[in-house]
């Protein structure tokens, strides 16, 4: 009778533990990445129009932190490829979250802790990946992978500046399949190796941001205690992922961090997911100052959607801080970067892209201007920035003017 008792405890236990790693992944998903579905204002015929013709571009997701076939369509989250199609995405920057602090908060964090760990064992992902953050980035590239190798039709692999000439040409043809391309978020993946940034860029690392939300070996973070610029090791990432072709992403960064950034680059930097401080005034939003010095580099900055970013979460929001960039140092440098799948709260999900469409044009944006702020510009910095630096047209760098 108490053998009994022990195994149907044993059993009950069992099924428990089934029952949360097989459901408690997709309740923290949609309890975390949620859309708030309020009214927005009808969409015209003009905007669909201009809309279909458009060549998107969205600069930042976390999509593949989440246990999501994203070759799928679901009612929950932000993102998965049906719905990217459904918003007329050309390209779409995947990026990699490795690690967050507990308690996280905008103004002070440190590296102790970790949410992420949690995430990966609750969702059964291999045992190689519990305990290093550069074996989560390869797993999340691996599952990129997987995506494109399976749905050839409708994902596509962007390694390099010819695989966005192909994905122009593609799309110009009437193919409706998106690209893919591989970004980090915080380079302390390379676990205090140097080394392992080539081995990232073999996996399809292309864009890489120094920080996330707490300071590492590398640079401070806006985010973190001490917020310092930029350390040798991280002077030497920068000059080490121009010279390969990864894109310089200045996201999360500390000012100070920004300014050493911005002193040393030799190619376009880009901001992929943030706002600015004009008309959202939060400390990880961009200074006129910081927005003029990425402009001079000739790089894009891109908006996101949530209240962190834009103050609001409608259209009409991140309109104005498009706009102001726009007014302040030109129209080719607005770019969007939702932070979809980021534990972010947004008034759409990626199927509804037409939303920014139609505020650009009540916003009084000419259809060239939208055209360039919903993706022209981040094609066209991709594409140059993937190029290595040795293959670039020589031009004078700051290096040698000074």
């Amino acid at each position: 009778m108490i053998r009994k008792s022990v195994y149907g405890l044993l059993l009950l236990i069992a099924i428990g533990a089934a029952a949360f790693f097989i459901f408690a992944p997709g309740i923290v998903d949609r309890n975390m990445n949620r859309v708030d579905k309020q009214p927005m204002p009808a969409v015209t015929d003009e905007a669909r129009v201009l809309h279909a013709s458009l060549s998107i571009v969205d600069l930042h997701s976390d999509t593949l932190l989440w246990k999501r076939d994203m070759l799928e369509r679901h009612d929950y989250g932000h993102m998965d490829v049906p719905r990217l199609r459904d918003g007329n995405v050309a390209l779409q920057v995947f990026s990699s979250v490795t690690k967050t602090p507990t308690n996280q908060n905008y103004d002070n964090n440190s590296a102790d802790g970790d949410n992420v760990t949690g995430l990966v064992v609750g969702q059964l992902q291999p045992p190689r990946t519990w305990t290093s953050l550069l074996e989560r980035s390869l797993y999340h590239v691996q599952r990129l992978d997987e995506a494109v190798e399976e749905g050839r039709d409708e994902l596509y692999q962007i390694h390099g500046a010819a695989d966005v000439d192909r994905l122009i040409a593609a799309r110009s043809r009437g193919a409706r399949g998106v690209g893919a391309l591989f970004s980090a978020e915080g380079l302390h993946n390379l676990e205090g190796d140097l080394g392992n940034l080539s081995v990232l860029y073999d996996a399809g690392l292309r864009m890489a941001g120094l920080t996330h939300f707490f300071d590492n070996a590398l640079a401070g973070s806006m985010h973190g205690e001490e917020k310092g610029g930029l350390t040798q090791m991280g002077r030497d990432a920068v000059r080490q992922m121009e010279d390969m072709g990864i894109i310089v992403d200045i996201a999360h960064c500390s000012s100070a961090c920004v300014d050493d950034i911005l002193d040393m680059a030799r190619r376009p930097v880009v901001s992929s997911h943030g706002g600015v401080q004009a008309t959202c005034d939060v400390n990880r939003n961009l200074s006129d100052d910081h927005i003029r010095r990425v402009a001079a580099t000739g790089g894009v900055i891109g908006i996101g959607y949530w209240e962190g970013a834009v103050c609001d979460t409608s259209p009409e929001a991140i309109v104005r801080a498009m706009a102001h960039v726009r007014d302040l140092v030109g129209i080719e440098h607005v770019a969007l970067g939702s932070d979809f799948d980021g534990t972010v709260l947004v008034q759409f999900d990626t199927a509804g892209l037409i939303h920014i469409t139609q505020a650009l044009l009540d916003a009084g944006f000419s259809e060239e201007e939208s055209r360039a702020a919903m993706g022209g510009n981040a094609l066209r910095l991709i594409r140059q920035g993937l190029i290595p630096f040795a293959d670039m047209p020589k031009t004078e760098t700051p290096d040698e003017a000074n």
